[in-house]
């Protein structure tokens, strides 16, 4: 008798109601379990999110017209980056990092941006060529393509997502 009545108490403890059926195992009601497992992700929903991710940064890339009108350049997914170089061979593909030994885009050149080379070299880029410029991280991409566009260069794309997200991508790569 005494442990009916400690499963009573435990149960209203618990806040359960006479409809809900409890797991035995845990004594948990099985609609609490349920929501916790739905609130926990799994590796299928995080590799579908991040895939949702990069079809979101491919769309965005598609309507960044606007964003170069603020910015000089626009931003582009790598999927759209891959297609520039695709279709343009003549395009030039600026890696601004320190990194480049690391792992670079096939067909890119260093001019690092933190240690004046980008700077030096502008100088004698092509004002009417198109460029596509990464890094390794976001900070110094943008500085890299902001330099590009200050100096008078006006096909200016930026890698979206820089070169972790070209390798995400599966796209090739040089050491």
């Amino acid at each position: 008798m005494k442990k009916i009545m400690i499963f009573f108490v435990l149960m209203a403890f618990l806040g359960c109601s006479k409809s809900q059926t409890v797991d035995n195992a845990e004594n948990q009601p099985r609609e609490q379990k349920n929501k916790q497992n739905q609130q926990q992700p799994n590796m299928n929903d995080m590799n579908d999110m991040e895939t949702m991710r990069i079809q979101q940064m491919n769309e965005e890339s598609d309507n960044n017209e606007d964003a170069m009108q603020e910015q000089g350049y626009i931003d582009v997914a790598p999927k759209k980056a891959k297609e520039l170089i695709d279709q343009n061979p003549e395009i030039i593909i600026i890696d601004v990092s320190s990194n480049y030994a690391q792992g670079h885009i096939p067909g890119a050149i260093n001019h690092y941006v933190g240690d004046g080379s980008l700077d030096k070299a502008i100088q004698n880029l092509a004002k009417d060529k198109t460029y596509l410029v990464y890094c390794h991280n976001e900070t110094a991409s943008r500085l890299g393509a902001k330099k590009l566009t200050d100096a008078g260069i006006s096909k200016v794309y930026r890698l979206d997502g820089d070169y972790p997200a070209w390798v995400k991508a599966g796209y090739e790569v040089e050491k």
